[in-house]
């Protein structure tokens, strides 16, 4: 299963938004106000969807400021995340991709939550 947002414009450099990926505790300021509960340490963040179980997710790759992406910390769930950062005059343009293997059960119960979060994502990661 695979899927991207669409491409949002933010007001900072790719620079200044890697400067806030990086500190994990800032990815609360990227998240939807659909999130009900957010954590953060030194190596993962942790949130929750109403309706949906807690995900847990830690750094997979870095390519600075190109590219930000995150792995599920859990074997359960075999997903990735990733911010992708262009520059752009005034600014960057943002968009995630998920991409995840799921069998045909789970992916018919999380495909619908997950593109509404992906979206939701890109659209407060805009507000920034």
């Amino acid at each position: 299963m695979e899927f991207s947002s669409e491409k949002v414009k933010v007001n900072k450099s790719p620079e200044e938004l890697f400067s806030l990926f990086e500190n994990l505790e800032n990815m609360k300021l990227f998240m939807p106000i659909s999130v009900e509960r957010f954590e953060a340490d030194q190596d993962t963040f942790l949130f929750g969807l109403k309706g949906m179980p807690d995900v847990r997710l830690l750094v997979d790759e870095k390519r600075v400021p190109s590219m930000m992406k995150f792995k599920a910390a859990s074997s359960k769930l075999d997903f990735t995340l990733a911010c992708m950062v262009e520059p752009s005059e005034n600014g960057s343009l943002v968009h995630y991709e998920f991409e995840g293997q799921f069998n045909a059960m789970m992916k018919m119960m999380v495909e619908r939550p997950l593109k509404k979060f992906i979206e939701d994502l890109a659209e407060a990661t805009s507000r920034l």
